[in-house]
């Protein structure tokens, strides 16, 4: 039985363990968690969701949502337990976070063929291997990373939402709509005055932050702590995670800015703030966050908090088939290769482990078409300007030939092609 090592027990090390495992290989599962701290988990469950619940849109006409179908197409382990574990959210896939971590732990653990160890990997091996270790991968496993490279660790520094109880809103005050009536209410709302935002503004904007070792204000834009886009000017959060447009209720006064909550977990009684991760301490939250109308009284279980997101220089370090090109042996997935989003690193833990396979069976090396979203998003991390290299979301400005105008041919070409490719590696 041929052996293959996987480093990470996060989506994108979960689905290349699935691959691998269903294809028979014995594969060596290393997860730090339970014996070196993390400064982002809670469990020392596999493919834990640190930030958001939500894995964004399931629409086809957005980009991630069409990648959700391409991996479903792919027999996705996180699209399927997506699905058995998912909650209440309008138009995006959420899931119930501990519950599909743990079903995903459950289906892991029960192949025959996996091998689980509890360790800090700090060197990598010879054997064919998958590096998935992610954003939180550790300074030592990273300083050896740079060492093959030969080029220093890209970063950024990410954020969280804090989780309220339900049971502590007040929803005298708030109330459940989704945005534009979609097909159910599954947002809790809180509607702000002008003079309700104008005093919550001006107390976030000079509220203390946290100390950050190496502190960097090198964000990503889908993680932007809600306080920094606040400094942008007083309207932008009005613009961006608190506008109001789409959420009135007709019942009440027009709202100036409308907070959104969006539910965490399957018993419904946990919900986290919508866009607003945040580097506030955690007495300035509780502060804060309470000035917002129907949260004077809420319930904290998990404060917001920040973390560093390590990713190598893709375009410098990767071949085409996501192997070092330093140490071929071993391959890079998930965050760690420069994509960015839990859906992103997931379907990258799928493509590398398709690569090693391939590689190990002496098959010809095939990654799929450029115009799918999977396909494009390997591209872009292989072959991106390495003087600007930065973390890519799914998007369909990735995808080659793809335009507004052809956006229905985009997605049926899309999914057409990964069925055909999908037949010619398994055959």
């Amino acid at each position: 039985m041929k052996r293959v090592n996987v480093i990470g027990a996060g989506l994108a090390g979960v689905e290349a363990c699935n691959y691998l495992l269903k294809r028979g290989y014995e594969v060596h599962l290393y997860e730090k968690r339970g014996v070196a701290a993390s400064p982002a988990h809670v469990t020392n469950l596999y493919a834990e969701l640190v930030c958001s619940n939500s894995l964004k849109s399931s629409r086809l006409d957005n980009a991630c949502g069409l990648l959700k179908e391409e991996m479903r197409h792919m027999d996705s382990l996180t699209m399927k337990v997506a699905e058995e574990t998912s909650i209440p959210s309008g138009n995006a896939l959420s899931v119930d976070r501990d519950t599909f971590a743990s079903k995903i732990t459950h289906i892991i653990n029960s192949f025959p063929n996996l091998v689980f160890h509890n360790e800090d990997v700090i060197d990598l091996p010879d054997e064919p291997t998958i590096v998935a270790t992610g954003p939180l991968t550790s300074d030592i496993l990273a300083k050896r990373l740079n060492e093959i490279i030969g080029t220093g660790s890209l970063f950024f520094f990410d954020a969280s939402a804090p989780i309220v109880r339900a049971e502590s809103i007040d929803m005298n005050i708030a109330y459940r709509k989704s945005r534009y009536d979609q097909d159910d209410g599954s947002y809790i709302n809180c509607p702000m005055s002008k003079e309700e935002y104008d005093a919550f503004y001006d107390a976030l904007v000079n509220a203390e932050l946290a100390h950050i070792h190496e502190f960097d204000k090198n964000y990503f834009d889908g993680c932007m702590p809600v306080e920094v886009i606040a400094k942008r000017g007083r309207d932008t959060l009005r613009f961006g995670p608190l506008k109001p447009k789409g959420l009135q209720d007709l019942s009440r006064p027009k709202a100036y800015a409308v907070v959104q909550l969006r539910q965490d977990n399957l018993a419904n009684d946990l919900y986290n703030i919508v866009g607003f991760q945040t580097n506030l301490t955690y007495p300035e939250q509780k502060r804060v966050f309470s000035m917002i109308p129907g949260l004077e009284h809420a319930e904290f279980v998990r404060y917001g908090l920040m973390h560093r997101n390590t990713y190598i220089c893709s375009p410098v370090a990767l071949n085409q088939d996501m192997s070092l090109k330093n140490k071929p042996n071993i391959y890079i997935a998930g965050q760690l290769s420069g994509v960015e989003g839990y859906v992103e690193s997931a379907a990258m833990g799928i493509l590398a482990a398709i690569s090693i396979d391939q590689k190990l069976s002496n098959k010809a090396q095939e990654m799929p078409p450029i115009h799918t979203i999977i396909g494009s998003l390997r591209n872009y991390i292989c072959n991106a300007s390495k003087d600007d290299f930065s973390p890519m979301n799914a998007n369909f400005g990735i995808i080659f030939g793809a335009t507004k105008s052809n956006r229905e041919e985009t997605i049926e070409k899309s999914l057409k092609s990964i069925d055909e490719y999908w037949k010619r590696i398994n055959d």
